[in-house]
């Protein structure tokens, strides 16, 4: 089938190039115009260096290129996510299925992406996440994915237009908790390259993603997620693959914060969009608007936001008042 793929950074290109060698007709449209010339000639994106784009994807500054598709993925930045939807939503044919595969939350606004795909688009949209680097599947390498829609039908066209070899794709009626648990755990990623960049340890890390969990599953339930969403792919998958990885941006932001630069030099050396500095702000102002106990989260905040000091925040987690693990302990 005719697909298109509005965006070309890593994961963009990596979704590209799947959709090309599971034999469907494929255009990718890049806000770099001035890039389409080099990666024609050299069938490279410099966005994903290590994948070779297939000769039969084509490459498109128009938003014109989705017309006609029957499968359209929103696959930009989150903070430029809704004008580049006003653009190829004018084009996008009344019969396609949209997709969302960008993780985070509208600043200002709080709404999840695929909220906003669909504002500005009208359609029902599926949302696609999971536990993935662009740079593995690009390369084939086994991963798994959510497919996650209140409508089975568009959930199942998804898979089916994904799914290979390498690539298995899930499906879940809770678009909800399946994109909380993507854009939250950007922000305990970050948390858990701080304390790499401190020196912790294994130790350190594994309380902190499992906190984190813990906190993203709450404020999850509360915007109306399941809450076993959240031990699944798109929570406790999405959070291990993104905490231990140096594949994630904000993994290596988080470092480099840990080391002692402030979060925009950080931000800077990593070279590319690191979502969990601008998921912060929204969950913080999110949990405090529902009245949930994000201490992680807010720890984050502080730091990234108010310049707080790294060491002083996360002596003031250790420093909490004792509690059980689980708020519902089960004790008479």
């Amino acid at each position: 089938m005719k697909a298109a793929v509005v965006g070309s950074g890593a994961w963009g290109t990596a979704l590209a190039i799947r959709l090309c060698k599971n034999g469907h007709d494929v255009t990718m449209w890049t806000y770099e115009k001035e890039l389409i010339p080099e990666m024609e000639a050299t069938r490279r994106n410099p966005r994903l260096p290590g994948a070779v784009l297939p000769e039969e994807l084509k490459i498109s500054g128009d938003y014109a290129c989705v017309e006609g598709c029957k499968l359209v993925v929103m696959a930009s930045p989150s903070f430029p996510l809704r004008s580049v939807c006003r653009g190829a939503a004018p084009h996008i044919d009344a019969g396609a299925v949209v997709v969302s595969v960008t993780k985070g939350l509208e600043a200002g606004t709080h709404l999840r992406m695929s909220q906003v795909v669909a504002q500005e688009t009208g359609k029902d949209v599926v949302v696609l996440t999971g536990p993935s680097h662009a740079e593995e599947v690009a390369v084939n390498v086994p991963t798994g994915l959510l497919a996650a829609s209140e409508n089975q039908a568009l959930a199942e066209f998804v898979q089916d237009a994904f799914m290979a070899e390498n690539l298995r794709i899930y499906t879940s009626p809770d678009p909800a908790g399946a994109e909380l648990g993507a854009a939250l755990k950007n922000v305990i990623a970050l948390c858990a390259g701080i304390t790499d960049g401190l020196g912790f340890g294994d130790n350190t890390k594994a309380m902190l993603m499992t906190r984190g969990l813990t906190e993203t599953a709450r404020l999850g339930v509360a915007l109306g997620a399941k809450k076993e969403t959240f031990t699944g792919l798109a929570g406790v998958g999405d959070l291990i693959v993104t905490c231990t990885s140096m594949h994630s941006r904000n993994r290596r932001a988080g470092i480099l914060i840990g080391q002692g630069k402030d979060p925009q030099t950080a931000m800077k050396e990593v070279g590319a969009v690191v979502e969990g500095y601008y998921a912060a702000k929204s969950a913080y102002e999110l949990g405090k608007a529902q009245g949930i106990d994000m201490p992680i989260t807010e720890a984050a905040y502080k730091v990234l936001y108010e310049g707080a000091d790294v060491k002083e925040a996360v002596q003031s987690l250790l420093n909490r008042q004792r509690k059980a693990e689980h708020e519902d302990a089960g004790w008479l």
